[in-house]
């Protein structure tokens, strides 16, 4: 990455000269990028776009027009700390997208992974962590402190509350709000959201085998059909069924879950 290659900037955007800015990077008309910016090669900023630091863009994104990356968060702690937003590479950040920087009570981090389509009016807060391959629907909402793990989807107009968990291949409706963890690989929906299967046909997609879907299923009986406490749904999938990495994703799933999980 050099400094200030300024071929496809266009001269009404306005770039401070302290920004890092890769090579093959556009930047289109009536964008604005801070200080303490960085964005690596090949990505390509739409119009009206502000960009504020401290903020650092991987390679070969695309924003779309009239988006916020890196603004200062709206949590009343927050007190002027120079926390970061990172955003790795080849993600699509569609119109009006919000996406603010973390909070020194925190990880003073927010983090967006690789490959995830964040589509138009999609908020995410202070703290948050996407993972990669993701897709969070239109306005889609994140609460602060958020996790999103790898290839979950969110549905149109979902909303998480703080400090949930959203397990990796697990996938909301549209309209739903999420007030406790989704364990991954977990259908959930409603208001609030409970649980409604497993997410099967996208992980047929994923090319899961018919083996471990059987097993998955087996153990979302575990978990919602017994009558179980999360405790005891846990302890009963590491003692009764094969320590796969499909399995231990799930249990870790519900471990994490500080909240409790979607009913």
């Amino acid at each position: 990455m050099t400094s200030q290659v300024w071929s496809g900037i266009h001269p009404q955007a306005i770039v401070d000269p302290s920004a890092t800015i890769g090579e093959n990077v556009t930047i289109g008309p009536w964008t604005w990028v801070g200080p303490d910016v960085e964005i690596a090669d090949g990505t390509e900023v739409l119009s009206h776009v502000v960009i504020k630091g401290p903020t650092t863009i991987g390679r070969n994104n695309r924003i779309f027009q009239f988006s916020s990356i890196g603004e200062e968060c709206q949590d009343k702690k927050y007190d002027g700390e120079p926390t970061t937003l990172v955003i790795g590479d080849n993600n699509i950040i569609r119109e009006n997208t919000t996406i603010h920087r973390g909070t020194a009570q925190d990880r003073g981090e927010t983090r967006i992974g690789s490959n995830n389509l964040l589509m138009a009016y999609v908020h995410v807060a202070h703290d948050c962590v996407v993972g990669d391959d993701t897709i969070l629907a239109n306005c889609a909402t994140l609460a602060g402190h958020v996790t999103v793990g790898d290839w979950a989807i969110l549905g149109g107009g979902s909303m998480v509350h703080q400090f949930c968990h959203i397990g990796p291949h697990s996938m909301s409706a549209g309209g739903s709000i999420i007030l406790k963890d989704i364990p991954a690989y977990i259908m959930a929906s409603g208001q609030s959201a409970g649980a409604h299967g497993l997410n099967a046909e996208g992980l047929k997609r994923r090319g899961f085998s018919r083996e471990v879907i059987r097993d998955l299923r087996r153990a979302y009986k575990v978990i919602y059909r017994q009558g179980l406490t999360l405790a005891q749904a846990t302890e009963t999938l590491e003692t009764e069924f094969t320590d796969t990495p499909e399995m231990r994703l799930l249990i870790d799933s519900l471990k994490q879950a500080g909240r409790g999980i979607v009913r």
